[in-house]
């Protein structure tokens, strides 16, 4: 099974609400960039996101924290791949007087964020022999 991940920062300019708590929306673009990787990887192509099929937010982000955000795909159609995203923070800011740039690690991750969507690569976009389309070389 094919598998992407990205491992980011969240900075200050992340942060959308007060707490310095990260936008939602934001882990949902980690999603997007690590769905245009499994898409290249597998069509060669980046594809285009359809819609999320659900989203579930389960712990706070914020700024100072790292995200691990991965994704891998489920199901391939004709033009149609149905992938899995899991968001895990594995470094936390910490919250100590006096020490802004203090950080923990994690010994368990702690899952933030889950969601899974469809993303669709037209048939004359898709460039890779596993794609079902033979190569256009």
């Amino acid at each position: 099974m094919e598998e992407s991940l990205i491992r980011v920062r969240m900075g200050s300019h992340d942060a959308h609400y007060g707490g310095n708590l990260v936008d939602g929306a934001r882990i949902l673009q980690l999603f997007g960039d690590v769905a245009t990787e499994l898409l290249i990887r597998l069509d060669g192509d980046e594809g285009l996101f359809l819609t999320y099929e659900k989203v579930e937010f389960l712990a706070p982000v914020f700024a100072g924290d790292y995200l691990e955000a991965r994704g891998w795909i489920v199901r391939v159609g004709n033009t149609s791949r149905e992938m899995e995203f899991e968001a895990r923070k594995v470094i936390r800011a910490a919250d100590l007087p006096g020490q802004p740039s203090a950080a923990d690690v994690l010994e368990e991750p702690v899952v933030t964020t889950k969601a899974r969507g469809i993303c669709v690569v037209p048939r004359d976009k898709q460039r890779r022999p596993g794609s079902g389309v033979v190569s256009h070389g």
